[in-house]
């Protein structure tokens, strides 16, 4: 095992089917967990290129739950929050959509997020 890297689990939840969806918001809802949800599709370049910073701000909140939906698996999901582009980024409370970052602008994602976990109702 010496010198062999561990393989680091995500944070981030890919969803999987509707119910998984309905599972995950119910789950954090009832937690009262803020919810960042990473609109994207597999074929969309820059939305790929946003997954190690979306990795990355699951790791720094533990006590959110940060999802990520493919749009094109998922498109009734999708039209309900109006994702036009990809990536699109909806950060939500109690299952309510209370702001969206359209676009690949780390810096903008960061700040934003963090505001939105510090300023969301803490579970605890």
């Amino acid at each position: 095992m010496e010198g062999q890297k561990k393989l680091k689990k995500s944070k981030v939840v890919k969803i999987e089917s509707q119910e998984s969806w309905q599972h995950h918001i119910s789950h954090a809802n009832n937690k009262g967990y803020p919810v960042v949800v990473h609109f994207s599709a597999f074929w969309c370049i820059t939305s790929t290129l946003m997954n190690p910073l979306f990795e990355e701000l699951a790791s720094t909140y533990q006590d959110a739950m940060f999802l990520n939906l493919d749009v094109d698996e998922f498109k009734e999901i999708a039209s309900k929050f109006e994702i036009k582009a990809m990536p699109t980024f909806v950060l939500l409370n109690g299952g309510t959509a209370v702001d969206k970052i359209v676009g690949a602008n780390p810096d903008e994602i960061k700040t934003r997020v963090d505001h939105f976990i510090h300023s969301a109702p803490s579970h605890k």
